[in-house]
């Protein structure tokens, strides 16, 4: 059996207690390390093989799923953040299903929420913007023609973006083209939330390459972008004493 198991954004404590029990129980461990949080593999029994697969291609990992198979294993593949964004997990689903070995998925704290956390901010805020784009600027791999990000930067919606730190001039004038950023539209780079030495660097979009520079961030950072970091925004109708919902009667007609 195999657990693709979602290690949270990098902090141990963040790791589901679902994920920490596979952890505990595994017979084999198979990390992401140039992303995963070494202290993550603590739960390990004592003598747990775990094998790092940042140096792995994919048939390789395969290799040692499959011989842990064979000795009647539990195998946990542990991926950063939470598995369904950037993981390339699909095709190790697909593959293992082929062979007929068995697995689920364990989500995890994706690092855009260690993100927002960080900063901290509410990505959705009433009267702002109720959308979230997640995306990534088109590098060494490339992203659909229709998902290129002076396209998505048109919205002008809450704008999350991965994989993108190291190429932050294009990003910046990608995100002006769109024509709904301003420069002076507020911006954060979060470099490695919630570790050890995660960082806030706010700015705006026109000045996102210069504070990369300043603060030599090149890799491991996410890229918040929008009117969310401002200071304007409607009061939610949730908690709003006038508002009626299935939950409370509210004391006005504002149903």
């Amino acid at each position: 059996m195999v657990h693709i198991v979602g290690a949270g954004c990098g902090a141990p404590d963040l790791i589901t207690v679902r994920g920490a029990k596979l952890l505990a129980q595994a017979d084999q461990i198979i990390y992401a390390g140039s992303l995963v949080n070494p202290e993550l593999l603590s739960p390990a029994r004592p003598g747990t093989p775990c094998h790092d697969s940042a140096r792995l291609a994919l048939e390789e990992v395969l290799e040692l799923i499959q011989a842990g198979e064979e000795k009647g294993w539990d195998t946990v593949r542990l991926h950063t953040g939470d598995p369904c964004l950037y993981g390339a997990i699909r095709e190790q689903m697909d593959a293992l299903e082929e062979r007929g070995i068995p697995y689920d998925v364990t989500p995890g704290v994706s690092s855009f929420c260690g993100a927002a956390a960080a900063v901290p901010a509410e990505y959705t805020l009433p009267g702002v913007s109720q959308s979230v784009i997640i995306t990534r600027m088109a590098g060494r791999t490339p992203v659909p023609e229709r998902e290129e990000l002076r396209s998505l930067a048109a919205h002008g919606a809450t704008m999350v973006l991965f994989l993108s730190a190291g190429m932050l001039e294009e990003v910046q004038g990608q995100l002006l083209a769109g024509g709904a950023y301003r420069e002076d539209t507020p911006a954060a780079i979060v470099y490695k939330a919630s570790w050890p030495e995660e960082a806030v660097y706010r700015c705006t979009v026109g000045t996102l390459a210069e504070t990369a520079q300043a603060h030599q961030v090149q890799r491991t950072a996410l890229i918040l972008v929008g009117d969310f970091l401002g200071e304007d925004y409607r009061r939610s109708l949730l908690y709003d004493p006038g508002f009626s919902h299935s939950f409370r009667e509210g004391k006005g007609d504002k149903k």
